[in-house]
């Protein structure tokens, strides 16, 4: 009998340590989230976001740049950011980096990703298929390449080429805007059937709502691969030491580009990011068990079932 009360009580003495080890600082109970303005990040951010109000935290947004974002996480103003792009944001995210104002996650968020620039298919069947195409089409193209929105590492990519010639484009014009504004740019030519180039990017559903081709032969001018990419979390740099959990789940969050595509389709239809990312994550709980694994409350009394029921 004594040894079982022993037992009994070595695993009362375990549970409670293990709920003390989970609990995050008070500190934590509020997190700060940056957001840019693409619509993945607006996804896996409300996602984040739903997540972490099941488990009893607050989350604030702050949609920026991806500059001021990172300034922010170095301010100690911002605590997470679901968005860096590698590699199409290294040159913004570089100087946080060394100087150890940022930490990016051990494993990426998505690792399927690609961020290079592109054409309506039909006009890669009209020969526009590489780089080094493009400046012969330069007439149909009217000398436009259509970017995102202003400091982007995209543009910034798509800058050098024109100020360097690469590839023969020292005449195009870069068009900087939002990326609804681009994408408007991109379907105003699709419906005319006009040639059209412009940075894209999967996860989108712009890959399912119109064929594209994306182009090959970049020099990496997009990184490796003709812009092979990977999106992680970034966090302040003592973020995991002082909200364990909180970290736990973030960086434990892992999506295909089909999943993304999912959620970002009724975002664009101007469906609420916190109505989508509810239904999406009410529709597959097995994922959700998955990213809730050791995850536990913000006060470490219940776990995953908690979240769960706070999304019905």
């Amino acid at each position: 009998m004594n040894h079982l009360n022993a037992l009994a009580a070595c695993c009362v003495l375990t549970l409670f340590s293990s709920a003390l080890l989970a609990a995050d600082d008070a500190s934590c109970q509020k997190i700060r989230i940056g957001a840019v303005g693409w619509t993945d990040v607006v996804a896996t951010t409300a996602v984040a976001s739903e997540l972490l109000g099941g488990l009893g935290y607050q989350t604030t947004q702050t949609q920026a740049s991806q500059q001021i974002i990172f300034a922010g996480i170095q301010k100690q103003q911002i605590d997470v950011f679901l968005g860096y792009w590698k590699p199409i944001m290294d040159d913004n995210i570089q100087p946080f980096l060394a100087s150890g104002a940022v930490r990016v996650a051990a494993e990426p968020s998505l690792d399927d990703a690609v961020a290079v620039l592109a054409v309506p298919s039909y006009t890669a069947e009209q020969g526009l298929k590489t780089f080094a195409d493009i400046a012969r089409f330069k007439e149909q193209l009217d000398g436009k390449i259509y970017g995102i929105e202003s400091g982007s590492g995209a543009n910034t990519a798509i800058q050098k080429m024109i100020d360097s010639n690469q590839f023969g484009l020292g005449e195009f014009k870069l068009i900087e805007s939002s990326e609804a504004a681009m994408l408007t740019a991109v379907n105003r030519a699709v419906k005319a059937n006009k040639p059209v180039l412009f940075f894209g990017w999967k996860p989108h559903p712009m890959n399912i709502q119109m064929p594209i081709t994306y182009l090959s032969g970049s020099q990496d001018v997009f990184g490796p691969n003709d812009g092979a990419a990977t999106v992680s979390t970034v966090t302040a740099p003592d973020f995991a030491q002082r909200c364990p959990n909180a970290d736990r789940l973030l960086s434990g969050l892992r999506f295909t580009s089909a999943q993304e595509a999912e959620l970002m389709q009724p975002i664009m239809a101007r469906e609420e990011p916190a109505k989508v990312a509810r239904a999406w994550l009410k529709a597959n709980p097995e994922i959700v068990r998955g990213w809730l694994a050791g995850v536990t409350s913000f006060d470490g009394r219940s776990s995953a079932d908690a979240a769960i029921a706070a999304l019905k």
